[in-house]
């Protein structure tokens, strides 16, 4: 299991199956996917798929008589809906939103100085996005 924000968001066995369908890059049977895990029966990674579907995390193509699964959107872009949710429900917590986002520079920076730019970038281009907007 690669993303630690996916570990706490699913079960173990829902984001193997994931990261393995993000890292074919394609739909994939249950048949297909079973090979992968030779240790689950049929009708366990099946369960698992449709778990994942009814998450709204997969898309399920119909294949003859069978379903093929794919994600329905990239690792980066499911991470970023689940941090956007997390991060909206702290600054609705907190009163004072200054020493959030104070934590948010500071891991920032600790993690690589260069993102510290690229958070400036974003920041101008929101403002402008807000402006035009009005």
């Amino acid at each position: 299991m690669k993303t630690p924000a996916l570990r706490s968001a699913l079960g173990p066995r829902e984001t193997q199956v994931l990261e393995l369908l993000w890292d074919r890059g394609r739909a994939m049977t249950v048949r297909h996917l079973l090979t992968e895990f030779p240790a689950l029966a049929y009708t366990t990674l099946q369960t698992t798929l449709d778990r994942l579907y009814r998450k709204g995390l997969l898309i399920r193509l119909k294949q003859g008589r069978a379903f093929s699964f794919e994600p329905r959107c990239s690792r980066e872009g499911l991470l970023s809906e689940l941090v956007s949710k997390h991060f909206v429900d702290v600054l609705a917590a907190s009163r004072v939103n200054t020493g959030i986002l104070s934590t948010l520079v500071q891991c920032v920076g600790e993690r690589d100085a260069a993102l510290l730019d690229e958070l400036e970038a974003l920041i101008q281009a929101e403002r402008i996005r807000l402006q035009q907007d009005k």
